[in-house]
C-alpha cells in the first residue's frame, strides 16, 4: 500500500496548544473511521507554520478526501517512493 507525505500550511502550527492538537487529532481520526480501513494516519511532524503528515492509502484521491472532509489543508500530497537513512550508506 502506498505511503504519502502531506504538507499542510497551518500558520502558527508550532504554537498550537496540546488541547488544540488533541482536537485536530480527534477530528482526523473521526474522518478516518468514516472513510474505512484503507486509509491510515501514521504520524505527523509539526513545525512553525506547517504540519507534515504521513499516511498509508491506496491513492492520492482518498488522502485528499480525508482533508476535504476534515477541513484540513492539503497543500501538497506526494507519494513516498523510498526511505533512506544513515544505514543506507553502509551497503
Amino acid at each position: 500500500m502506498p505511503k504519502y507525505v502531506i504538507e499542510r500550511e497551518v500558520p502558527g502550527a508550532g504554537s498550537l496548544s496540546p488541547e488544540q492538537l488533541h482536537a485536530i487529532s480527534q477530528t482526523s481520526c473521526g474522518v478516518l473511521r468514516n472513510l474505512g480501513p484503507e486509509i491510515q494516519w501514521l504520524h505527523s511532524y509539526v513545525t512553525d507554520n506547517k504540519i507534515y503528515c504521513i499516511y498509508i492509502a491506496p491513492n492520492e484521491a482518498l488522502v485528499r478526501e480525508h482533508a476535504a472532509q476534515g477541513g484540513f489543508p492539503a497543500n501538497s500530497v506526494s507519494q513516498i517512493r523510498t526511505v533512506i537513512d544513515p544505514t543506507t550508506a553502509e551497503a
